[in-house]
């Protein structure tokens, strides 16, 4: 494979990222978008994809995602939503194509399936694709490791008002891994709501607080407070374009590895 001419496929490409991610390939020199695709009964079926992302004419126009063929594509990029992941996954693992995900609020199904198929082929998923996020979740664990035993752990995100799953998928990211790193079960662990009179706080609890807003594109905070200082680890994003471009980037490294399920701590070499 060329890498200076890789042919990148986005599956969703009129939603929020795929819009973003058009940009972001047509400003990197070593990919180029070479299909897009959208839901067949789409309304955008056939429009060049530059409207979609409002960039000019860029002489691909957005296909019916049952048009998709194996020759037209080295990498996929998949950032759709929970109900079309099976089928792309599937396509994806049936013609042996290396898959980027970054489709958020999968099922304990879903998740499994794609344990299953990275046995197969190789794939990046990442609840969040920003460099920046990912440093966070490296210093989130060496937090957890200095103030775990003492400290309050809260979680606070938020995002924009169309933003369908609460937790983000970064903020369940970051409580995973706090928990891991305390050795706890998150499951048993997290809190998502208060309301009305309660006991006091248990101190293992990992609580989560979701605001839904505007048009914020992202921003995260891991809270451990103890009795006389807190600590704040906040990442915010002011454009989607850097979680386009991470996706790109995983999308890049991703051609060139063996069959596995891989991470963006991988990616960007914290692993």
């Amino acid at each position: 494979m060329n890498e200076i001419n890789m042919k990148v496929a986005i599956l969703g490409a009129n939603g929020r990222m795929g819009r973003v991610l058009i940009e972001a390939l047509r400003e990197n020199e070593e990919a180029y978008l070479a299909v897009a695709t959208v839901r067949d009964d789409s309304p955008w079926v056939g429009i060049d994809v530059g409207e979609l992302a409002g960039i000019g004419t860029q002489g691909v126009s957005c296909s019916a995602v049952s048009t998709l063929k194996p020759d037209d594509v080295d990498v996929v990029i998949d950032f759709t939503l929970p109900a079309a992941f099976d089928d792309n996954l599937a396509w994806c693992v049936a013609n042996k194509k290396p898959v980027v995900i970054g489709t958020t609020g999968l099922s304990e199904q879903q998740l499994i399936a794609l344990d299953e198929a990275a046995k197969q082929i190789p794939l990046v998923f990442a609840a969040n694709y920003s460099v920046g996020v990912n440093v966070m979740l490296a210093l989130v664990k060496q937090a957890a490791l200095a103030l775990g035993n003492t400290a309050d752990i809260e979680i606070l995100e938020a995002h924009h008002r169309f933003k369908q799953d609460a937790p983000s998928g970064t903020a369940m990211a970051i409580g995973q891994a706090i928990a891991d790193t305390l050795g706890r079960n998150l499951q048993e662990c997290a809190v998502y709501g208060r309301e009305g009179k309660e006991p006091p706080r248990e101190h293992k609890t990992i609580g989560f607080a979701t605001v839904r807003a505007g048009d914020i594109v992202g921003e995260h905070t891991a809270l451990f407070a103890d009795i006389g200082e807190r600590l704040e680890i906040t990442h915010k994003a002011s454009s989607r374009l850097t979680f386009a471009k991470g996706a790109v980037h995983a999308a890049l490294w991703l051609s060139s590895r063996e069959n596995g399920r891989y991470g963006m701590d991988d990616v960007i070499g914290l692993a």
